[in-house]
């Protein structure tokens, strides 16, 4: 039988770790009549059940087949608690916190590497330009043998990623081998590193490509300079431009509305519907159009979840792009992230989003308006075959126009190349520009 004194401190102790961290993310909304965790804090206690919990908590205390304390059993009672909510749902430790953290700012304290795996090594893929690697004359292929005299053969990636991480300032040291030479050593510094979670490219003459790989604090900002890039280098207005969404997990909301924002010039974006008063929120377009309103088309997969639901969603409602691919993973939900003490974390469904038409793709997912399934692109080698203009003694085109013979040259692999869905996205565009008369 469990002492009344117990009882009523690890009750409390629970009352105060569930009600505190809700009532701190329901601060900012003003005007609530009733907040949802006042009415949470004035329910009367489940007694029996926290009976039931202090019994189960002194049974493995006591019983379990090493020891375990009251520490590990409450955080593992949280987690549990979290899991059970829905898949979003989750308690961060410090670790996962600032992973989180980063992931979502795109900035963290690293060397600046992109690396992969060669027999077993982690292989130098490419450093980032104006980083610790970059400066130290790390170059690409170089061979990562050891990480502060730590072997890497047999480590994962990641484990490797996680230990050329780290706190800014702090020296590092990496032995080296480049072209099958001796290895050597490199000391640096961790410094902030800025991952930018888009990447742009004029795929031909007046057609535009922006992949996004995540939205991240700043990634609305990177798309505005993006467009901005791509008129530049065509020299004027494009004929089309390709946003591609394809194996995006998803991220900041916020970056979500600010992309939708630079292709469109009114009406509603995304709104959201929650229990606690914040979580009520609506986002429209502002007149300005950083794309020029240029034909459009968007890619998505089922890789597409989120965040990059919510920008499909809302260019398909107000009929602003094609969008082309397969279904959309059908994530419809939002997480607020409520820290708590020690450096931890609560990531908590708050509410359910809803594009323009009021659609909710939560477990459904948006359906492309055009379906290409994904596939490798082969090409048919036409030098074998001889024109007109290849035979000896042709006659010369009657309006003066210059012989077009087989051509030999060999044509630079381009990104469509070898992507089904992007070239016929790129098809697409140019269908379009061609009923258009331009």
């Amino acid at each position: 039988m469990l002492h009344s004194p117990r009882l009523t401190q690890l009750a409390l102790t629970i009352a105060l770790v569930v009600s505190a961290p809700l009532a701190t993310a329901a601060q900012p909304a003003k005007g609530a009549a009733v907040p949802a965790t006042e009415v949470t804090a004035n329910a009367p206690l489940p007694l029996d059940e926290l009976r039931t919990f202090a019994e189960v908590m002194d049974r493995i205390k006591a019983a379990y087949v090493e020891p375990v304390d009251d520490k590990t059993l409450l955080e593992n009672a949280i987690k549990g608690m979290l899991s059970n909510l829905d898949p979003h749902s989750a308690y961060l430790g410090p670790e996962d916190f600032q992973e989180l953290q980063e992931s979502t700012s795109g900035e963290f304290g690293g060397l600046g590497i992109e690396v992969g795996m060669d027999d077993g090594f982690v292989k130098v893929v490419s450093p980032i330009d104006d980083t610790p690697a970059s400066r130290a004359g790390i170059q690409a292929g170089d061979l990562i043998l050891k990480i502060n005299g730590a072997p890497t053969r047999g480590q994962s990636m990641s484990e490797a990623v996680d230990k050329m991480r780290g706190k800014i300032g702090q020296k590092i040291t990496l032995t080296l081998v480049r072209d099958g030479g001796n290895p050597f050593d490199v000391t640096l510094a961790r410094a902030v590193i800025q991952v930018k979670s888009v990447k742009s490219q004029l795929l031909e003459s007046g057609y535009g490509y922006i992949r996004i790989t995540q939205f991240q604090v700043k990634t609305g900002e990177e798309v505005g300079k993006a467009l901005a890039k791509l008129r530049k280098d065509n020299g004027k207005k494009l004929r089309g431009l390709i946003l591609d969404l394809r194996n995006n997990p998803g991220g900041v909301l916020q970056s979500a509305v600010e992309v939708a924002d630079h292709f469109l010039t009114k009406g509603l974006i995304v709104y959201t519907k929650g229990r606690i008063a914040n979580s009520e929120l609506r986002f429209s377009a502002d007149p300005a159009d950083a794309s020029e309103g240029v034909p459009l088309v968007v890619l998505i997969n089922g890789g597409s979840a989120s965040a990059s639901e919510i920008v499909a969603g809302a260019l398909q409602d107000q009929k602003r792009g094609v969008l082309m691919g397969t279904d959309s993973f059908g994530k419809g939900s939002v997480q607020t992230v409520l820290p708590l003490n020690n450096d931890r974390a609560l990531k908590l469904t708050t509410a359910l989003y809803y594009t323009p038409n009021g659609r909710s793709i939560q477990a459904q997912g948006i359906v492309p308006d055009i379906e290409v399934r994904s596939g490798k692109l082969t090409t048919d080698d036409d030098s074998e075959n001889f024109k007109e203009a290849d035979l000896k003694g042709h006659l010369g085109n009657g309006n003066g126009g210059a012989d077009r013979p087989t051509s030999s040259t060999v044509r630079k692999e381009r990104p469509q190349d070898g992507d089904f869905q992007l070239s016929q996205a790129l098809s697409l565009l140019k269908g379009l520009n061609v009923t258009k008369g331009d």
